[in-house]
């Protein structure tokens, strides 16, 4: 059996996916119950066998099945016969698993300051002004140096914008408290979702994702989203986020072999339901620029209309299971389904993509150089995998046997934004009450002193008889010396008659 390619299954000829074409991204379409999630199980087994990490998350708790081994049945050993498939065994796939909440896998965690603000508004739901506050709420705490690990550091930010919003709006712009509190409700239900588990350390450290077993085979990672899938924008918001690290944290490679990752993003209409046109544009350019990073990306969706048009041509690698045209809406995604198809003269695409079986898919994929082939109808090939789910004893069998769960089983809180501004905090306290205690000493010392003052002896204002006398004598010795020099100064001046 080859590793430098998946065989995907048989129409006219055997359908391989080349490993140096893997990386420029595909798509797996089809309506529910049509196969997609065997076609899921199949490509990442091929991933594996290759040495490639593989990275997707279990909706529906059946991709799970890729821990365990096959069992045998004839219907197997049948299409194994019709596809001519070399080396086929069932068998367990490497496995790691990981869950935002930590029940079903290793707990998955980042930061607030990771997040960012504008993902972590799609999260919260925030409208335009909200998000803005947001955005300035993240900037004042990278000028204070302050960090943003969990949720809890995020509200004392929070609450310390609010209480200095008028400085804060001075500098960047109006911070109502309006919006202020419409942010801290909106951190309360994500809290009482449970998200406040996946906000935290130690955080996910994307190497740990590119991991291989002893023998060479790359880890398939499957986060446990039986729960998350519940919560759309949490769910969508997580996976680009990790989309945006793998992209901004991974060296460039250029064409190489093979990928050094690849991701699958099921149920992937939930990241463009009500995106935002900045959102969209973000999107559109990591995807077309991450295959430079060796990344793989593979959305997986009910119809290919789900996808928007600048991303769906970034999809070279087709497979294309059953959709049913029941209404005029279902109409019209056959008919885009069709478009997105090299046409094959000797294939209605269009009515076949109607009268598929389970099992069956219309494949396309890029032949030598990158060129898409035409599309063909095909047998799927089995997986060697169990195609069900796992019991609980047996996930936690696997779990045991992880090479990360020491890493990231047991949570971490060091000194972060809510530990440093509640020192701050108390410190003005206490100056506060300093400065009150020395101005109660003064004014007590103030009031001392008048007390003094006021309990002193004072002198009498009354004259003693002799002290009148005396003064009385005076007065009247000076108002005689007075008269006698006046006469004497005017009789000089206007010669007194003798």
């Amino acid at each position: 059996m080859t590793h430098d390619s998946i065989l995907i299954g048989k129409g006219a000829r055997q359908l391989r996916l080349d490993a140096r074409y893997a990386n420029r991204h595909g798509l797996i379409a089809g309506a529910t119950g049509t196969g997609k999630t065997v076609t899921l199980m199949l490509m990442a087994e091929g991933f594996s066998r290759m040495g490639v990490p593989v990275f997707m998350a279990d909706a529906k708790g059946d991709i799970a099945g890729l821990a365990a081994a096959g069992t045998p049945h004839r219907k197997i050993d049948e299409r194994i016969e019709t596809i001519g498939i070399e080396g086929y065994v069932q068998q367990p796939n490497p496995t790691v698993f990981w869950d935002l909440w930590g029940s079903g896998g290793h707990p998955v965690r980042t930061t607030v300051t990771e997040i960012g603000p504008i993902l972590l508004s799609r999260m919260l739901e925030l409208n335009d002004t909200q998000e803005g506050v947001l955005s300035v709420a993240f900037r004042v705490a990278d000028e204070a140096g302050l960090l943003l690990l969990d949720l809890k550091d995020l509200r004392a930010l929070l609450n310390h914008v609010a209480e200095n919003r008028q400085e804060i709006s001075a500098m960047f712009g109006l911070v109502s408290t309006a919006s202020i509190g419409a942010i801290q409700r909106r951190l309360l239900q994500l809290e009482n979702d449970g998200a406040d588990r996946f906000f935290g350390e130690p955080a996910l450290v994307l190497d740990d994702l590119l991991r291989q077993d002893m023998s060479g085979r790359g880890i398939i990672n499957i986060l446990a989203a039986e729960q998350l899938i519940m919560k759309p924008r949490l769910y969508s918001s997580f996976l680009l986020w990790l989309l945006s690290e793998l992209f901004e944290q991974l060296p460039e490679v250029g064409d190489s072999d093979k990928p050094k990752l690849v991701f699958f993003f099921d149920e992937a209409h939930l990241l463009f339901d009500d995106c935002p046109a900045s959102l969209r544009q973000r999107v559109e350019q990591v995807v077309r620029l991450i295959r430079s990073k060796g990344v793989g990306v593979y959305f997986c969706s009910q119809n290919p209309d789900d996808i928007p048009d600048e991303v769906l041509g970034q999809l070279g690698n087709r497979v294309q299971h059953a959709l049913r045209a029941f209404t005029p809406r279902d109409q019209k995604a056959v008919r885009a389904a069709a478009e997105t198809f090299v046409p094959n003269p000797d294939i209605d695409v269009r009515q076949a993509i109607t009268t598929l079986g389970v099992g069956e898919a219309l494949v396309s994929m890029l032949g030598d150089k990158g060129i898409p082939q035409p599309v063909d109808r095909a047998l799927i090939c089995p997986p060697g995998c169990r195609m069900g789910t796992l019991s609980d004893d047996e996930r936690a069998q696997v779990m045991s046997r992880s090479p990360v769960g020491g890493k990231y089983d047991q949570a971490l809180d060091r000194e972060s934004a809510f530990e440093m501004l509640a020192a701050q905090a108390e410190a003005a306290a206490k100056e506060a009450e300093t400065r009150e205690a020395e101005a109660r000493r003064q004014a007590e010392a103030e009031a001392a002193a008048k007390a003094a003052e006021k309990s002193r002896p004072r002198r009498s204002n009354r004259q003693s008889a002799g002290e009148a006398f005396l003064k009385s004598t005076l007065r009247s010795v000076g108002s005689r010396l007075g008269r006698e020099l006046t006469r004497g100064l005017l009789g000089g001046l206007f010669g007194r008659k003798r």
